[in-house]
């Protein structure tokens, strides 16, 4: 069973937005063993949408389009289904008041006409009605293909796709299942890794793929078969992963399905009582977006102080002025300090400094760019952490994020 996606908006091929909707659709279509064999962003214009429409039905079973369902004149898709499908709009009457009851309860400005043509549909698709916006969802279906067309908003689009699209794609067609089993490392590169599974790599049974995945300190190592048979999959698959773990078990943090490594440093915290606090100076706050993303973060995680300049680690921190002086800012000593008064400050178990040079320029320090010092602090003590990361400045920070998370991983704080 074999899925394409179609993204319409000239937002996506500006670059003004992020395709976002084709990552969680790609995601949902796989779980349920609809294999995505093409992602194509094409721009809001009947020409682009129908020869998109005619070349994607060549080679998938389902196209699922998403955006151009505005109420506004550039939004095209709807009037361009029409025409494809030889169709005519037709006011719905449910969507309508649904519309009107959604601008009356929640929405300051007076619904006016255009927002009322939302309720115009063709006349010959199933409407999927949109409870948290005015784009309804559409499907339709011609020659034994199944055509799709959801709004571009991410969190109507999601809710569409998870409540309506998926059971009923699930109904409409018998699908194998598709199974990923993604082993999550950091420390170790991908090349070293590569080395040291190699044979275990080449035994791998033909109906199972590996991928390597790198990103900035980590690897992902994704193992994926397909076949009719769930439990047979799993069997096999985990079969393999038992004999891959003890080559690679000191570098191994969890499994992506399971849960991100935010996710297990937050189930580790909450589980062993423990607080963290964050000073950030290279970082700039990226560690503590990361945590506290999460839901229910605010249960171990008590907050970060971004101490980007000089002047802030002695005025908010009480990192001595001496010690910068002696030391400058991107060192060991003043890194510990750093994770020692942020644990004080905040009262937490455990506190985490990073300081650095991420470029393109030196700052306060001579240190050479991409010098990153990393600290914990516990009631045990502290201990720091030196590396260099490159001269990319967005890639030293991220490394930064990562290493944090490694260190946190793998110290015995819990």
């Amino acid at each position: 069973m074999k899925a394409e996606l179609l993204t319409i908006g000239d937002e996506i091929l500006i670059g003004q937005i992020v395709n976002t909707n084709a990552v969680f659709l790609a995601k949902a279509l796989n779980k349920i063993g609809i294999e995505v064999v093409q992602i194509t962003s094409i721009s809001d214009s009947k020409e682009a949408i129908i020869a998109a429409l005619e070349a994607a039905k060549t080679r998938a079973d389902i196209i699922l389009m998403t955006g151009g369902l505005g109420p506004t004149k550039d939004d095209l898709t709807k009037h361009t289904l029409c025409s494809y499908f030889d169709d005519v709009l037709v006011k719905n009457t449910t969507v309508l008041a649904r519309i009107e009851e959604m601008f009356a309860k929640y929405v300051q400005t007076p619904i006016n006409d255009e927002n009322r043509k939302q309720a115009l549909l063709p006349s010959k698709a199933r409407i999927l009605e949109n409870l948290h916006g005015t784009a309804s969802g559409m499907w339709f279906e011609k020659e034994g293909t199944v055509f799709i067309s959801l709004p571009g908003v991410p969190f109507e689009m999601k809710a569409l796709m998870t409540h309506q699209v998926i059971p009923a794609l699930k109904s409409h067609f018998k699908r194998p299942y598709i199974l990923h089993k993604t082993v999550l490392t950091h420390g170790l590169g991908e090349s070293a890794i590569a080395e040291r599974i190699q044979d275990w790599e080449a035994a791998l049974p033909a109906a199972i793929k590996m991928a390597y995945l790198p990103n900035l300190g980590r690897v992902r190592l994704r193992l994926s078969s397909k076949g009719n048979d769930e439990n047979e999959l799993k069997a096999q698959i985990d079969a393999q992963i038992e004999a891959l773990l003890p080559l690679i078990s000191e570098i191994v943090v969890g499994f992506e399905e399971d849960a991100s490594i935010e996710e297990q440093l937050q189930a580790q915290f909450i589980k062993k009582q423990r607080t963290l606090a964050l000073a950030e100076s290279c970082t700039g706050g990226a560690i503590a977006a990361r945590l506290s993303a999460l839901p229910g973060a605010s249960k171990y995680f008590k907050g970060s102080a971004v101490v980007y300049h000089t002047q802030s680690k002695t005025q908010l921190l009480g990192v001595p002025e001496a010690l910068i002086q002696e030391h400058t800012v991107v060192s060991k000593e003043v890194a510990e300090s750093m994770a020692v008064q942020v644990r004080q400050k905040f009262q937490s178990h455990i506190g985490v400094s990073t300081t650095g040079n991420a470029g393109p320029t030196r700052g306060d320090s001579p240190a050479k760019l991409g010098t990153v010092w990393i600290a914990i602090a516990t009631e045990k003590g502290v201990q720091s952490h030196h590396f260099l990361f490159g001269k990319h400045r967005e890639r030293v920070v991220e490394k930064a994020v990562s290493k944090v998370f490694e260190l946190l991983m793998k110290e015995d704080l819990f």
